[in-house]
């Protein structure tokens, strides 16, 4: 999948209803998520971001992709969508295998509320 239709596929995600994630998500998913119970595998994760609101715009920043091998990909950007006057911003990963040729799933997705202070040392 080149980079253009890569972001695209992702950011549907943020701005696109249920049956876009029923669509896209793979059934053995594993995400973390913002609330609880944080850690969501299979149905579960895929149910808890299908009641989640979709919002109108999503902006996807800081852009890292990594290719590790073939069929799998692994990208790393920073989300602030918006709905309305409600705003969220976050660091987010997902991970994204090919099932066949053009059909690709999410089987990985992590996300960071940008508002979470950074671990120190000591």
């Amino acid at each position: 999948m080149e980079d253009s239709r890569l972001w695209t596929f992702e950011e549907s995600l943020w701005t696109e209803g249920p049956d876009n994630y029923r669509e896209k998500v793979d059934a053995e998913v594993v995400m973390v998520l913002p609330r609880p119970p944080f850690v969501l595998r299979g149905d579960a994760a895929i149910d808890a971001v299908a009641a989640t609101p979709v919002w109108e715009t999503a902006e996807l920043s800081e852009r890292q992709v990594s290719r590790p091998q073939e069929g799998l990909i692994v990208i790393g950007y920073k989300v602030h969508a918006q709905r309305g006057d409600e705003g969220y911003e976050a660091h987010c990963t997902s991970t994204i295998r090919r099932i066949e040729h053009e059909v690709w799933r999410v089987v990985q997705h992590q996300q960071t509320p940008a508002l979470a202070k950074p671990l120190t040392d000591g």
